[in-house]
C-alpha cells in the first residue's frame, strides 16, 4: 500500500532499544510537528472547506497522539528531551520547496505529498518497531499507532489527487518515492523514530 522503494532494516530496533527514552522524546516530537503541519495546511488553504475540516481532525489526532507518548515518558520516570533536528524531515522539506513552481496549485500539491511521504515513513517505522521490540506495551502501542498514520497517509495522498488540476499526482508522487529512497538510505543508525 506504501509504495515505499526501501524498508526499514529490523534490526534498527536493536538500536532503539538501547535508548527507549531517546526514541520516545523524539516520537513526541514528531506528533507535535505533524499536528502544526496540518495546521498550517489550514492557515494557508481556508477557503477549501473539506481540507479544512480534515486538517483539523488530523491535528487533532496527533496532538492526541503527542500526549500518548508524552504520558508513556511521564509513567516511565524518563525525561522529556528538547527537541533535536530532524535531518529526514529536513531533507525532504528542502526537496518539497525545491519542486514547487511557485503556484499554489504546485505548493499545496508539493506539501501534501511531502505530509504523505513522513506518514507513510513513519507507518513503516511503527509496524517494524511494533512487529520487533521486546517491550509488550510498546509493541501494542505503536501497531495502534501504525493503523492511525496509514489512515493520515491516504488522507494526503486523496487531497493531492483532488485538488492537482495541471499536475500528474502519480508522476509525482513516484518521484517523490524514488527520492525518499535516497534519503532514507542514509538512516536506521539512531534511535530515533526517522534516524
Amino acid at each position: 500500500m506504501l509504495r515505499l522503494k526501501l524498508p526499514t532494516d529490523p534490526r534498527w530496533v536493536n538500536i532503539v532499544e538501547t535508548n527507549i527514552g531517546e526514541i520516545l522524546s523524539d516520537h513526541a516530537w514528531c506528533e507535535q510537528k505533524a499536528a502544526t503541519n496540518a495546521i498550517n495546511l489550514i492557515i494557508n488553504n481556508s477557503e477549501k472547506e473539506d481540507l479544512v475540516t480534515a486538517m483539523l481532525e488530523i491535528s487533532k489526532e496527533e496532538l492526541e497522539h503527542f500526549q500518548m507518548v508524552h504520558d508513556i515518558i511521564k509513567e516511565r520516570g524518563l525525561t522529556f528531551e528538547r527537541e533535536r533536528k530532524d535531518d529526514y524531515v529536513n531533507e525532504l522539506a528542502k526537496y518539497m520547496k525545491q519542486s514547487s513552481d511557485g503556484s499554489r496549485e504546485s505548493g499545496l500539491i508539493e506539501r501534501l505529498l511531502f505530509a504523505a511521504m513522513i506518514e507513510a515513513r513513519s507507518c513503516e517505522r511503527f509496524k517494524v518497531l511494533s512487529e520487533n521490540i521486546k517491550d509488550e506495551k510498546l509493541s501494542k502501542f505503536y501497531r495502534e499507532l501504525m493503523e492511525s498514520e496509514a489512515s493520515h497517509y491516504t488522507t494526503f495522498i486523496n487531497f493531492a489527487r483532488k485538488y492537482a488540476e495541471t499536475i500528474d499526482v502519480e508522476k509525482r508522487w513516484a518521484e517523490w518515492l524514488e527520492y525518499e529512497a535516497t534519503v532514507i538510505a542514509r538512516y536506521g543508525n539512531k534511535e530515533t523514530v526517522h534516524g
